[in-house]
């Protein structure tokens, strides 16, 4: 029996979390994302753009439920192209889409030790990691309830719980904080910088406030293109007096909406 050295136990790390070159993604027969050049790491990263810029395709198509039309896409340092094997890039990958499924006679418990399986997560590992992902969203009083009785709120956090029950290298939140009260979503802020430290997290939200509070990275796409990379200090340096918006972040946000809408127009 050999001895097994730190680095064969270590867990894979890799460059970019995401990295993307002149991606290209429809949505239908809508080119929703349109030659994006995208890299992320470790850390938060807001996703920010207006209704119908294409961040739920894109999002979509970093969880792997949308083939790339075009351009390149690597995950976890692995490209994702008609060879990929999705089931181990999925292993790496926790999703909350905007909408979930999920069956309503399940307890909460059940359904994320449900999801957990989906994940092939090794079977004895799946109870303490449960247990874990119920109490690191709030729920460990409701761990017995069936989710047909739970406020949106709730299950809201359930959603985030079975996305984040396998410590993905790559957490990918579509709108978490819909249905969240104000003391939910400062939770909710803390656990995202807790997730940051040793994962890629991007989180696509309309809430610029959440971004600036949660996020030391914001990305910025219009239109299926990025407008916008940066800090939130450098996001907020964008904004003046005169433009839109209740803070100097969601100032920021509509200048460089107008700017980018100004120069499509030309």
């Amino acid at each position: 029996m050999r001895t097994v050295s730190a680095a064969e136990t270590a867990p894979t790390t890799h460059p970019w979390a995401v990295h993307t070159e002149q991606l290209r993604v429809r949505a239908g027969r809508h080119l929703a994302v349109d030659g994006l050049d995208l890299t992320l790491g470790t850390g938060v990263h807001g996703l920010l753009g207006p209704n119908g810029a294409g961040k739920t395709t894109l999002m979509r198509a970093l969880a792997t439920v949308l083939e790339p039309a075009g351009g390149k896409l690597t995950l976890l340092g692995e490209s994702v192209d008609g060879r990929a094997d999705l089931r181990r890039i999925r292993r790496g990958l926790g999703y909350l889409p905007q909408q979930f499924g999920f069956y309503p006679r399940f307890t909460v418990r059940e359904f994320v030790e449900y999801m957990a399986w989906l994940k092939e997560m090794p079977k004895a590992t799946v109870p303490g990691a449960v247990q874990r992902a119920i109490e690191r969203v709030g729920l460990a009083d409701r761990a017995g309830a069936r989710l047909k009785t739970l406020s949106g709120g709730m299950l809201r956090r359930v959603g985030i719980a079975q996305a984040i029950v396998n410590d993905p290298a790559l957490l990918l939140l579509d709108e978490p904080t819909v249905g969240l009260d104000p003391e939910q979503r400062l939770d909710f802020r803390e656990l995202l910088r807790d997730l940051g430290v040793d994962s890629c997290v991007l989180v696509s939200t309309h809430l610029v406030e959440d971004v600036v509070a949660a996020c030391g990275d914001v990305v910025m796409i219009n239109q299926g293109r990025l407008v916008f990379q940066g800090t939130p200090d450098d996001l907020v340096a964008q904004g003046g007096d005169g433009d839109a918006g209740d803070s100097p972040a969601e100032r920021g946000y509509s200048a460089l909406l107008r700017r980018d809408r100004a120069g499509a127009c030309r």
